[in-house]
């Protein structure tokens, strides 16, 4: 006969490999993860084109790449968002060596905080200019939850990745596991918040 004393025993042990089931499968997602990151500056720039560019400011010479981009025609305007509201035009003109292109077809998008708003402010200004695909400039480790966020707030627009980072990055990905596992927790969360509540993209 079971005694009572060993039932909140198989319940311990049930949690336990539950935790530790979890616990394989977070850890095999985040190997796919790695393994499936675009190379950083794999992309060679003359085999880009789109109605249009987007970049979202950060780290890894995102902006330097758009700017390049849009120098040599890969498309008609480059949005540049999350700028602070602080920065002006003719100050990131000079810092990014701009030209007769960034004259004319940069624009600044000021209202986006992270990703989920680069998103949002992108597909208004697709959509006020009736642009149909874009390139998306990012660094290579953020790019995969760039091309969520954008999908899921434009699904009618191609997007055209274009990863970005420093020269050493493709050999120093274990140096980075720190900024990859975060990356991946905040894809993570905006798939789960994609897939449960569709309807949160574009609010």
């Amino acid at each position: 006969m079971e005694t009572t004393s060993s039932s909140p025993f198989r319940g311990i042990v049930f949690l336990l490999r539950a935790v530790a089931f979890a616990a394989v499968i977070y850890a095999a997602g985040f190997l796919v993860f790695l393994f499936t990151l675009p190379k950083p500056n794999g992309v060679a720039p003359e085999g880009v084109t789109a109605d249009a560019i987007v970049v979202l400011t950060g780290q890894d010479r995102r902006l330097e790449a758009a700017v390049d981009l849009l120098e040599r025609g890969a498309g008609q305007r480059l949005l540049i968002t999350g700028v602070n509201p602080e920065t002006k035009k003719e100050e990131l003109r000079q810092l990014l060596s701009g030209g007769k292109a960034f004259d004319c077809c940069a624009d600044l998008g000021f209202e986006a905080a992270d990703t989920r708003g680069n998103a949002h402010e992108a597909a208004a200004w697709a959509n006020a200019h009736g642009y149909n695909s874009l390139v998306v400039v990012t660094g290579f480790d953020h790019m995969p939850r760039s091309l969520l966020e954008f999908a899921a707030e434009m699904p009618d627009v191609m997007l055209i990745p274009y990863p970005v980072g420093r020269p050493n990055d493709a050999g120093t990905i274990s140096g980075r596991l720190p900024r990859l596992h975060g990356e991946y927790a905040k894809y993570l969360a905006s798939w789960a918040r994609i897939t449960l509540m569709p309807g949160s993209a574009a609010s």
